[in-house]
């Protein structure tokens, strides 16, 4: 038996499972998932890297009750890093129309981080990323330098989202795709209610 922790890059996933599932799936218990992936291992810490929505209120409402449900519903089994969006203007070359596009910054490098620290705290003896991402490469190569020069060994496993790939991922971890079955297996109660507030968090209408 094996110790895991598992790094879930939000972004990669919610929209391979966009692209995939539509809004079906999206209320996802991400502890439940990792458990079943890995059910003879113990599982030290599940961490989710996301960022929060901007300007567009329903979807900001939609996130807000996802993350209470899953902390709700998880307690200290699951770890919330929050990265965030930054503005950025954009012109059309032809038209000249201007507009405001979003751009995820600091989950990548919170994941890295993240990465290497355990791996330098021997936190656990593989490392479960659930991304297609390849930027996370250079964070992975250095985690297991890490655990090496501490006389350790860091296995990586990589877990793609729905079409989602990445050579690169593949030619350093163990490598395979979340099947359906998984996912659809993995869902929050439709009503999570906090026990220690009593509040409730519904999932929301549009992703049913």
């Amino acid at each position: 038996m094996a110790t895991v922790t598992a790094y879930i890059d939000g972004f990669n996933l919610y929209h391979g499972l966009r692209a995939r599932y539509q809004h079906r799936y999206l209320w996802l218990d991400l502890p439940a998932l990792v458990r079943r992936l890995r059910p003879r291992d113990s599982i030290t810490a599940v961490r989710y890297f996301t960022a929060m929505v901007r300007d567009d209120p329903p979807a900001e409402a939609r996130q807000r009750a996802y993350l209470a449900a899953l902390e709700a519903h998880n307690g200290a089994d699951v770890q919330i890093v929050r990265g965030r969006y930054q503005s950025k203007n954009q012109r059309c070359r032809s038209c000249g129309a201007t507009w405001t596009s979003y751009e995820e910054k600091e989950t990548d490098v919170n994941i890295a981080v993240s990465l290497v620290a355990d791996a330098a705290q021997a936190v656990s003896d593989m490392a479960l990323i659930i991304s297609a991402d390849s930027d996370l490469c250079p964070a992975i190569r250095t985690a297991r330098t890490v655990a090496t020069n501490l006389g350790n060994h860091l296995g990586v496993i990589a877990a793609f989202p729905p079409r989602r790939q990445s050579h690169e991922l593949r030619t350093l971890a163990s490598t395979f795709t979340l099947a359906q079955a998984d996912i659809r297996n993995s869902l929050l109660p439709a009503v999570v209610t906090d026990p220690k507030t009593g509040q409730t968090y519904h999932r929301p209408s549009k992703w049913r």
